[in-house]
């Protein structure tokens, strides 16, 4: 749908400024649908970027900055939200015996199995992209490098 038609806004100021809409309220459109899977399994969006991280450095530990660098949202406090995985038995977080200012965060069996249950509901989440082709996602992805530059 047109997104004239979603905000009932028929005037921007040019193209730029539509896009710059039409990516916000995109992106608060897939927030809204991650949202409602990971609220089946008591996490959030962030937390679930988090546990992506450590699969993939598995079965390696990884660092809270290392975790930062590879973060989505740039802007979370990753301690904090390191310490309600930690709560929820997700990951484990170690002070690193080398030095002791490093700490050590590694996912754990729970959140491998966690991260594998919504791995079952990939499908469910990739047809919100139903109305476009692969040729035009890979277009789209092509242009979302471009405008970071």
């Amino acid at each position: 749908m047109k997104l004239e038609k979603e905000i009932k806004q028929k005037k921007f100021r040019n193209e730029f400024h539509k896009l710059a809409v039409n990516i916000i309220y995109t992106h608060s459109l897939l927030q809204y649908y991650h949202k409602k899977i990971f609220d089946r399994f008591d996490i959030t969006g962030i937390q679930f970027n988090i546990l992506r991280i450590l699969r993939g450095q598995y079965p390696e530990p990884a660092s809270i900055n290392l975790i930062k660098e590879r973060m989505l949202d740039k802007m979370s406090d990753v301690s904090r939200l390191v310490d309600r995985l930690v709560t929820k038995e997700l990951v484990e977080r170690n002070i690193c015996p080398n030095n002791r200012r490093k700490v050590d965060v590694k996912i754990t069996d729970k959140g491998l199995k966690l991260l594998s249950e919504i791995d079952k509901l990939n499908e469910t989440f990739d047809n919100i992209f139903q109305n476009i082709t692969k040729k035009e996602a890979k277009t789209i992805n092509d242009l979302l490098d471009k405008l970071r530059g």
